[in-house]
């Protein structure tokens, strides 16, 4: 009886091996495999063309280039930095509430063509980023819809904005309108420094042709935190809302003490989810301005990209690879313990 129990534990485990031998492989050629080669190629000079055993080690020369030597390399570097930053402020709330608003109207028991409504909204995080960034090129022309669409609401008010060729920080346009700009703020703004850009430009918000693109980022993945929160939503007990009813709850009593609590997991995954997307955000940025104007769409993976294959620096590039895992990684962290910091109710 015993070795009967013990032969079939044993073919139990050659059979799970068995599932799971092909993702170990595929996953250690794929990803372990492309991390370590990472890991050591951001410690040589290695760029790219010639074979990695002709590269010289220079240790931590590449990450001091990048993050502490005065040059141009940081310069860009913390530029990136600063971009990626507004990027991400300003596309993980928008993008979360959005979805979060547009789920629960969605799983309305009362509303009408549910199917084509999830379908709608999905279908732009389906759709080939490069098609879309190629027709919000054209819908951000001077003469193309958007601007024509802010000229007749505002009857012609509302001048032609060169969405994609303004490098301007929208928090620089609004301390202008305040009388505010470079010549009036103290000089130490201006001369004080961190990584290579004034405290002035670290405080210029996103330029209007990086608004450009955070707009249609947010358009394209609200879909897919929607269909997130809806799968959330489904999970949560009717009647728990139908006591709250019964307790003289309103609709917006309930949303606030029973669904934001039930959803702070799902809330948790989907800002990871959206805080790694936009560090990382490089095919919009690539195919709509290639990180200009004046570096104001310069984003850290495009960075990588620039450095490793158009600068063959792949030093460099890896470097800097990998100090956005680190970011991502701290800034995930950080966000975790914000939002799971108080217990559930």
């Amino acid at each position: 009886m015993a070795s009967g129990i013990k032969q079939q534990e044993r073919q139990n485990t050659i059979a799970g091996w068995g599932f799971m031998v092909p993702a170990l492989v595929i996953f250690a050629i794929f990803v372990v495999l492309p991390i370590i080669f990472s890991v050591v190629v951001s410690f040589t000079n290695w760029n790219g063309i010639s074979p990695p055993s002709q590269a010289d080690f220079v240790g931590l020369e590449n990450y001091k280039r990048v993050l502490i030597q005065s040059g141009i390399t940081q310069t860009d570097f913390y530029t990136a930095l600063k971009n990626t930053t507004y990027f991400a402020l300003f596309v993980v709330p928008a993008q979360t509430i959005l979805a979060l608003v547009m789920a629960v109207v969605i799983n309305q028991q009362r509303l009408r063509f549910k199917q084509f409504f999830r379908v709608s909204y999905y279908f732009p995080s389906i759709t080939s980023s490069i098609a879309i960034s190629l027709l919000f090129m054209l819908m951000y022309q001077k003469d193309g819809v958007i601007n024509n669409f802010l000229s007749t609401i505002t009857f012609g008010l509302w001048p032609p904005v060169p969405w994609l060729n303004d490098p301007r920080g929208l928090f620089h346009i609004i301390l202008g309108g305040l009388g505010i700009t470079v010549q009036t703020v103290p000089s130490f703004m201006t001369t004080v420094t961190i990584g290579g850009v004034t405290l002035w430009n670290w405080i210029s918000g996103p330029a209007v042709s990086l608004l450009a693109i955070i707009i249609m980022n947010t358009w394209t993945t609200i879909g897919t935190m929607m269909l997130i929160f809806v799968a959330a939503l489904q999970d949560v007990p009717l009647q728990v809302y139908e006591a709250a009813a019964i307790d003289g709850a309103t609709a917006w009593q309930a949303f606030r003490k029973i669904t934001l609590p039930l959803l702070r997991p799902t809330t948790f995954f989907v800002v990871t989810l959206g805080l790694i997307g936009t560090f990382q955000v490089f095919d919009q940025v690539y195919v709509m301005s290639s990180g200009g104007p004046a570096k104001t769409t310069l984003t850290i993976a495009y960075l990588v990209y620039r450095e490793g294959f158009r600068n063959t620096a792949m030093g460099i590039g890896a470097a800097i690879a990998i100090v956005l895992f680190f970011i991502i990684f701290a800034v995930t962290m950080a966000q975790r313990r914000i939002t799971e910091g108080k217990p559930e109710e």
